[in-house]
């Protein structure tokens, strides 16, 4: 029998935004309502080791864009009885900066990235201010580092790092954006992240409106249906709902949340 996972959220920092700014095409609704964005990293566990979905930004991002922790991930991994050093690998959906900010924290861990993310974040794109913008050089810099201590693993589209862990690049927020695939007691999840900010992004096909690519977006969201069993096993990237619609991991002080 195939061993399934589990998997949590881990809510880690938030942001006031109004509705308008939140999709790229007018939507119902007042456009000046508040609607906050989160900010996740996942933790996926099973088959005797512990991966983790990005990092969260780090403490410099969170000054310079006036951004305040709630808990920092690394903290509530450790509440949730999880050290540094327990993570053995790190899947990088992308290297914005609030997914890809904390890399040396976990000297431990392999590092997953599309190889197509790379030359994206570290070419003549990041020319344009428009796209640059969302990336941190110190993370850039962090990650390169890794790369000559020889613990960064370039994927090409597709990936199988578990039996039951699959990865999957659908681009169109980056260039080389990668979804996670999880097999779990309630089916294949998919871990989104910034392929669907949130479940209205997703439902009304309405991306948020920082998009490298629309065509690879909108392809991304039929992608996405068809790597999970049902919508409901869709986890959008930012979406405060993902705190509604699960159930608390039940520990004390911090934001996380089973997901199966």
């Amino acid at each position: 029998m195939n061993e399934s996972f589990t998997v949590f959220a881990i809510k880690y920092a938030t942001v006031d935004r109004l509705r308008k700014d939140n999709f790229l095409h007018p939507t119902d609704g007042d456009p000046e309502a508040p609607m906050a964005l989160d900010f996740f990293v996942w933790l996926v566990v099973g088959q005797g080791t512990a991966l983790l979905v990005d990092t969260g930004f780090s403490p410099a991002s969170a000054q310079a864009r006036k951004r305040k922790y709630l808990v920092t991930p690394v903290e509530s991994l450790r509440r949730l009885g999880y050290a540094r050093d327990d993570i053995k690998d790190l899947v990088i959906t992308h290297l914005h900066y609030d997914h890809a900010g904390n890399i040396d924290e976990f000297p431990a861990a392999e590092i997953w990235v599309q190889e197509r993310e790379v030359r994206y974040a570290t070419g003549s794109c990041m020319c344009d201010p428009k796209q640059s913008h969302f990336f941190s050089s110190d993370d850039l810099g962090s990650l390169i580092k890794q790369l000559y201590r020889g613990n960064v693993r370039f994927v090409n589209g597709f990936h199988q790092l578990r039996d039951g862990v699959e990865l999957h690049r659908v681009g169109g927020h980056t260039d080389g954006l990668q979804v996670v695939r999880v097999r779990t007691e309630k089916g294949w999840v998919v871990l989104a992240s910034d392929a669907a900010h949130y479940y209205e992004n997703l439902i009304k096909e309405n991306p948020f409106p920082a998009i490298y690519s629309l065509d690879d977006m909108r392809k991304g969201y039929a992608r996405i249906r068809e790597l999970a069993d049902g919508e409901d096993n869709i986890v959008p990237g930012h979406d405060p709902e993902v705190c509604a619609r699960y159930p608390s991991a039940g520990v004390p002080d911090i934001h996380a949340y089973r997901i199966a």
